[in-house]
């Protein structure tokens, strides 16, 4: 029998230091200047899917951001998170759930994904995927997604990847979301090693 997903990530959280891991950035600036070029209005909602330990959350707050939600399948990053989190935790909502089988209670003003989508390979688990996102992202608002580029790992983790141009990710998500910005950002992991993302700013069209 396979291991279930929330076992692989939990395993990867409880052997390695969270900036040893190699999706660890010290700073989330790539996300950070595609959500500053929304210009979402003040105490807009925000959620960080598979947010982990990441510092994108807590900086979301700093930016006047009123209600943040992580979303992430290992309870044990979710648990790092909060103890590193300070003060900011209590003002986080923090969601262990498989997002392609998450039902979310609310609609968002910006959904965040950097490296969850790259990881569903299952051709159903993406379509279950993009119609949570097209539901959930209220009109007007923004999806930024942040997958392997077509030069990018072809693996990580131990696990498969599906790499993704700006154009293939802007027509998966389309007619709901238009492309508004990309680029192409270089991460580099704590052991040095450089891989490759692409990153996309979707915006939602009203809804008919």
């Amino acid at each position: 029998m396979a291991e279930p997903r929330s076992d692989h990530w939990d395993a990867a959280y409880r052997r390695t230091e969270p900036d040893r891991l190699s999706w660890y950035e010290a700073s989330p600036a790539a996300s950070l200047a595609m959500i500053d070029a929304c210009s979402l209005k003040p105490r807009a909602s925000a959620v960080d899917v598979g947010g982990g330990t990441a510092h994108l959350a807590p900086a979301l707050l700093e930016r006047g951001f009123g209600a943040v939600t992580v979303v992430d399948l290992s309870q044990a990053a979710l648990d790092a998170a909060q103890a590193a989190f300070g003060t900011a935790a209590g003002r986080i909502d923090f969601v262990c759930a498989d997002i392609t089988s998450w039902v979310p209670g609310e609609r968002f003003d910006l959904w965040h994904d950097r490296a969850v989508f790259h990881f569903l390979t299952d051709p159903h688990e993406r379509d279950r995927y993009i119609a949570l996102a097209t539901e959930s992202v209220r009109p007007h608002g923004f999806l930024i997604l942040a997958t392997f580029a077509p030069t990018g790992p072809e693996r990580c983790s131990g696990l498969a990847v599906q790499r993704y141009g700006a154009d293939d990710l802007a027509a998966r998500f389309a007619p709901a979301f238009a492309m508004r910005d990309h680029m192409i950002h270089t991460h580099v992991t704590p052991s040095g090693v450089s891989q490759v993302f692409t990153y996309v700013r979707l915006q939602r069209h009203a809804s008919d």
